[in-house]
């Protein structure tokens, strides 16, 4: 496995646009910090119901034209809130803007099959009018999304004729400065949504601890080597990625639950800062968590 990289995540409840400024832009000055993600509910997850959250892409584009070095996306996009041929061009934009630094996170988004303790997804989908699909009928999209981002991004004009979306003369001008396109990263972790991931996927992310066990992460890759095997991809193609909340009371038993997760595959790891966000905060996740485990001298 390569050496891993590891990037940041501000979750913007509750915060401002120069909140969130402040941590990028003090991140983009950190070369142990490759990248930097929101995410893409419209709703608060936790907390009171009526915090303010920042939509993400429009934040994501401000982002891209203030900062000069960090990769960047969400995480990970929700493909039922905007239509994949409207995000393909919404990306291309950010693409542009960002002069090539932008990673493309997208997943199926809540289905009506949500888990007890995900009401937020039906408050937020019925907030915004957006209907929570079967299963089979949010991974069949997700599938047909990644075709249509793929062919947006590299093809001049064509038609697509799915189950879920149709197009005629799709176009998308001007094009990302990334060719083919930006790298797409899917968060997905159901045996057959990773079918989905090995078929499309430069990068594979799971939540990792708490959400979900370094045991299971471990098991659930595996499946995606088999799924790969499937349809004669080499899944070492695919970077394995994760998420994980930092703690700022004890920072070593992040940077243990980071080292347990780079023994187990994982190249890319993501470190995700609850709000309100301390005083350089980038400078102390780089010092307390990254350059610990990676091996390097805090400077």
């Amino acid at each position: 496995m390569t050496d891993p990289t590891f990037g940041i995540k501000t979750t913007p409840v509750g915060v401002t646009y120069d909140d969130v400024l402040r941590v990028w832009q003090e991140a983009d000055a950190i070369p142990a910090i490759t990248d930097a993600w929101l995410w893409d509910h419209l709703v608060p997850i936790f907390g009171p119901a009526s915090a303010p959250v920042l939509e993400g892409w429009t934040l994501l584009t401000a982002l891209a034209a203030r900062t000069e070095r960090l990769r960047m996306g969400l995480l990970v996009t929700n493909n039922r809130t905007r239509s994949p041929s409207v995000l393909a061009k919404i990306a291309a934009t950010v693409d542009v803007i960002s002069g090539g630094r932008l990673v493309v996170g997208l997943g199926v988004g809540a289905t009506d099959a949500h888990v007890p303790g995900q009401e937020f997804a039906v408050r937020e989908f019925q907030a915004y009018g957006l209907p929570l699909v079967p299963p089979a009928e949010g991974r069949e999209a997700l599938a047909e999304a990644c075709t249509i981002l793929r062919r947006m991004w590299s093809e001049e004009v064509f038609d697509f004729h799915g189950r879920h979306y149709t197009l005629t003369g799709a176009v998308c001008e001007p094009k990302p400065i990334q060719q083919p396109g930006p790298p797409l990263l899917l968060g997905a972790w159901g045996d057959r949504t990773l079918r989905v991931v090995a078929e499309h996927a430069d990068i594979w992310n799971v939540p990792g601890p708490p959400h979900y066990s370094i045991d299971f992460m471990r098991e659930r890759s595996a499946v995606l080597d088999r799924r790969c095997a499937d349809i004669g991809r080499d899944p070492a193609e695919i970077v394995r990625s994760t998420q994980l909340f930092v703690s700022y009371d004890d920072p070593a038993s992040t940077r243990e639950t980071v080292e347990r997760l780079i023994g187990a595959g994982f190249a890319h790891l993501v470190l995700s800062i609850l709000p309100p966000y301390p005083d350089s905060v980038a400078a102390w996740v780089a010092d307390e968590i990254i350059r610990p485990v990676a091996g390097v001298p805090v400077a």
